[in-house]
C-alpha cells in the first residue's frame, strides 16, 4: 500500500504573493480547507510544505504555503505533484478504495481464475471503469459496479470480478 497519496498538482502559480494554482486530484476538493500541510514533490526531494491559506477559484484551489512569499519562490514548483500522508487522508466509506492502492491488484473471475491485472482506473461520471491487462493479451474495460466487481480484497491483493456478456467482444 502506498504511504503517502497524491491530493494535486501545481499547475501554475497565482499572483506575485507565492500563492499556487493547484489541480485537484482528490474527489472532495474541499478537503484543503482541513489540511494542514502538504508533502511537495520536487522529483529530487519531498519537502513538507505548512499551509497558510486555501481559496477555491473554478475547478482549481489556491494555495498559499508558510514562508514562500514571492512568485521567484514558488515558480520552480510548477507542474509538481502534491502528496499527503495515508494518516490525513480522507476517512473512506464501505467498498470505497483509494485508487493508489487498486493499482497492480491481481484480478480473478468467479471461478477464483487469474484473468488478469488492474492497471487503471478511468474515472467518469456515471461509474469508474477499471482497466485491465488480461493474462491473454486483451485489455477488458470492466464498469465498477456492484454487478461487475464481485469483492475488492487490498490485504490480500485481489479483486474478484464478473464479466458481464458484451464486455469481451
Amino acid at each position: 500500500m502506498e504511504e503517502i497519496l497524491q491530493v494535486g498538482i501545481i499547475t501554475s502559480t497565482h499572483g506575485i504573493r507565492g500563492e499556487v494554482k493547484v489541480y485537484p486530484t482528490t474527489d472532495d476538493v474541499k478537503r484543503f480547507k482541513r489540511l494542514k500541510d502538504v508533502i511537495l514533490d520536487t522529483g529530487k526531494e519531498q519537502l513538507t510544505l505548512e499551509i497558510e491559506s486555501v481559496k477555491f477559484f473554478k475547478q482549481f484551489v489556491i494555495l498559499k504555503f508558510k514562508g514562500i512569499d514571492n512568485i521567484n519562490e514558488v515558480e520552480k514548483y510548477r507542474q509538481k505533484s502534491l502528496y499527503v500522508t495515508r494518516k490525513n487522508a480522507v476517512r473512506l466509506s464501505r467498498d470505497e478504495y483509494f485508487i493508489a492502492d487498486l493499482m497492480g491488484l491481481k484480478v480473478i473471475d468467479e471461478a477464483e481464475t487469474e484473468i488478469g491485472t488492474l492497471r487503471d482506473v478511468l474515472e467518469t461520471g456515471a461509474n469508474d471503469v477499471y482497466i485491465i491487462d488480461m493474462n491473454d493479451g486483451r485489455e477488458l474495460l470492466l464498469p465498477a459496479i456492484k454487478q461487475c466487481v464481485l469483492k475488492v480484497d487490498v490485504e490480500n491483493g485481489f479483486i474478484q470480478i464478473h464479466i458481464m456478456d458484451g464486455l469481451l467482444d
